[in-house]
């Protein structure tokens, strides 16, 4: 356990760690939190099926994406039925500054190469962000069955980034991979300081 949590402490070189403060807002907005989260989980969902239609030709992509559709949709499930068992409701959904921003980082031009390795990058930071955000709450939640409940989410999807990150050097040179992660790292740290710190996201 000693490992994972080393492991997801430094999520593929993100360079700017969670304002501590973000926990503690959280937990006073469990709702909202948990609102939040379970449209992650099914916008996770949605975009894993969106990348198998528009990409149906990579068999590899497909074979590796379709059963995580299935466990992100069971995620979403999870999280419904968590507000459920505590008379909280699922709200609307929210826009989402945080992906909204990383989608501008994306390339619009270029090669179907380049936009299926910024699509794939993508994916791959905001699994890597909120693989952190959930420790994050593992470890800061004062509620010790939140912080089980939001432990098991952090080691089910402590693997999802570097999925979308082989997936990339599946079709592409690896070099070009890995440049191109830094500078999407780079960017998100950019991005995260610019954002305002709100307890009732998980981004």
């Amino acid at each position: 356990m000693q490992l994972l949590s080393l492991h997801t402490k430094n999520i593929l070189g993100l360079q700017l760690p969670t304002d501590p403060r973000w926990v503690n807002l959280a937990e006073m907005q469990l709702e909202e939190i948990l609102t939040d989260h379970a449209y992650c989980e099914q916008k996770a969902a949605t975009t894993c099926i969106t990348l198998i239609q528009r990409y149906s030709d990579k068999e590899k992509l497909v074979e590796e994406l379709s059963p995580l559709v299935t466990e992100e949709w069971g995620h979403f499930r999870t999280v419904l039925a968590e507000l459920h068992k505590r008379n909280l409701k699922l709200g609307r959904q929210r826009k989402d500054e945080y992906v909204n921003k990383l989608i501008e980082f994306q390339k619009k031009g270029g090669s179907p190469d380049d936009r299926l390795l910024d699509h794939l990058l993508t994916m791959a930071l905001i699994e890597a962000r909120s693989c952190e955000r959930f420790k994050r709450l593992s470890e800061g939640l004062d509620d010790g069955y939140m912080r089980k409940f939001y432990r098991r989410f952090m080691q089910s999807e402590a693997g999802h980034y570097t999925l979308f990150i082989t997936l990339a050097e599946t079709y592409m040179d690896k070099k070009i991979v890995r440049k191109r992660w830094a500078e999407w790292l780079a960017y998100e740290k950019e991005v995260m300081n610019g954002l305002e710190v709100r307890g009732d996201r998980i981004h």
